[in-house]
């Protein structure tokens, strides 16, 4: 896997990503629908003009397509906290190493080169695949926020927080190792 800074140009390639399993049609994720890669690709570089996020692509190496996205948001030098999120992944690749693969190398740039000192997740309170996957990175549950954002179909969500602190980071290193190499 590589993550590569998302670009205008992806717009089409994250389509067909999407169209693995037709993720559009999630209730509890955004991911672009047939036509609307440009606009997703548009809101993920308006972010990161404007500070607030840094966008990838998810390519996997072997065949060189990109089978999904994500990013950090939310991040907030003065405080040193960067959240991850906005991911998806094509269904054939979803419950594969490819999440605990991003996530590794995601948390070990944050920590070790950004110098973060919490890293967030967070997720639909429905999404209860994403509350698995995040806990099973070794991230602690923080709580919830209720009624918090719109969901794509237009009803309310409420949101999962969760995260890890600098202090734990290299129990959550070891364990995403560990994880990997049971996967190899």
């Amino acid at each position: 896997m590589r993550l590569e800074p998302m670009e205008a140009a992806h717009a089409l390639e994250l389509e067909a990503a999407a169209r693995d399993g037709a993720l559009w049609n999630l209730r509890v994720s955004f991911v672009p629908a047939p036509g609307e890669g440009d606009a997703y690709v548009a809101s993920a570089l308006r972010g990161y003009e404007e500070g607030h996020m840094l966008p990838f692509v998810v390519r996997d190496v072997a065949s060189g397509e990109i089978i999904g996205s994500t990013r950090y948001h939310d991040i907030v030098p003065e405080v040193e906290r960067i959240e991850i999120g906005y991911t998806w992944y094509g269904k054939r690749w979803q419950r594969t190493h490819v999440n605990t693969t991003c996530k590794l190398m995601l948390a070990t740039y944050a920590f070790e080169e950004l110098g973060a000192q919490l890293l967030g997740w967070r997720t639909d309170g429905e999404n209860y695949a994403s509350q698995r996957a995040i806990e099973r990175l070794g991230a602690r549950k923080d709580g919830f926020l209720r009624h918090h954002a719109l969901r794509r179909d237009g009803t309310v969500r409420d949101t999962v927080m969760y995260s890890v602190t600098a202090a734990e980071w290299p129990e959550m290193k070891a364990r995403l190792s560990r994880l990997l190499d049971r996967s190899s």
